[in-house]
């Protein structure tokens, strides 16, 4: 049951956020839009960040390791759970990273009684989808790869433990993240940054939020998904991927055609390792 409130009472105070995957490419970008915002932001990864500056709280952390995720947890008002293998893996790296990794940040928030939680989710929860298709949050999950299975599995523990235990939940399927979109797919996937702090700032802050599914993507005339819960929200997306597409379609034209890839809305996650017969799929 996405879309559901609980009753109007006081907006959560974020004084105390961790970030985790703070070292990758999104957390990189987060970690200097985040911190104007929530000064006591602590960031998380298994590696520590190259260029780490005074001021920044970083604690070193396999997610994996259940203590020392529970160590972590201390006083933390919210959080934004980026952590985990990032992109397709091997079954071992996505079991331990995405799914154990997942479990314990949850599990330890639980216990530490944080309030909100954000979790980046993927497109590639719902890849298998047609790119002639338009989907909402509510249309069944179609996993283009085990990294897309994991987003799964963390969209439906965000939904336990906030109906369980009440642990406030936003799962944001990113799209791609980058300053514009770099090719035709990532024309109707775009997210801008400043956008995805937007979404982020409704996760953490937003009165009354028990579990929702937004849609990680700007303002995109070519999109696939509706974003309409997003909107009702109080998302207002500032980016604009139809202000780009000349540079994307030039990009389009240097890339090789892929019949898997080109037919569905995760791209190459659903043409690797991809064994079934297309004909098939688009009879279905």
């Amino acid at each position: 049951m996405n879309g559901v409130t609980a009753p109007i009472g006081q907006t959560p105070a974020m004084r105390r956020v961790l970030l985790t995957g703070a070292s990758g490419d999104i957390g990189t970008r987060l970690r200097k839009l985040l911190k104007p915002l929530y000064p006591e932001l602590i960031l998380s990864d298994i590696r520590k960040p190259d260029d780490l500056v005074r001021g920044e709280t970083f604690i070193q952390a396999d997610l994996a390791d259940a203590a020392a995720v529970h160590a972590m947890m201390k006083n933390i008002d919210g959080i934004v759970h980026l952590g985990g293998y990032s992109g397709e893996g091997s079954w071992d790296a996505i079991l331990n990273a995405n799914i154990i990794g997942a479990y314990n940040v949850f599990e330890a928030a639980r216990l530490a009684r944080v309030q909100r939680i954000v979790f980046a989710s993927s497109n590639h929860a719902v890849g298998f989808y047609p790119r002639s298709t338009t989907i909402g949050v509510d249309a069944h999950v179609l996993p283009d790869s085990r990294y897309g299975v994991s987003k799964v599995f963390g969209e439906a523990l965000a939904a336990l433990y906030a109906y369980k235990h009440g642990l406030g939940a936003l799962c944001i399927r990113i799209g791609n993240l980058n300053d514009h979109p770099i090719d035709e797919r990532r024309l109707a996937i775009w997210l801008n940054p400043d956008d995805l702090v937007s979404l982020i700032r409704i996760g953490l802050e937003r009165q009354g939020l028990v579990y929702e599914i937004v849609y990680g993507m700007s303002d995109n005339a070519r999109a696939w998904w509706d974003n309409a819960r997003a909107y009702e929200l109080g998302y207002q997306p500032k980016g604009r991927a139809g202000d780009h597409v000349e540079r994307a379609m030039a990009a389009q034209r240097g890339i090789a055609p892929n019949p898997v890839a080109d037919a569905f809305q995760g791209g190459a996650f659903c043409s690797d390792q991809f064994s079934f017969d297309l004909a098939k799929i688009k009879s279905n």
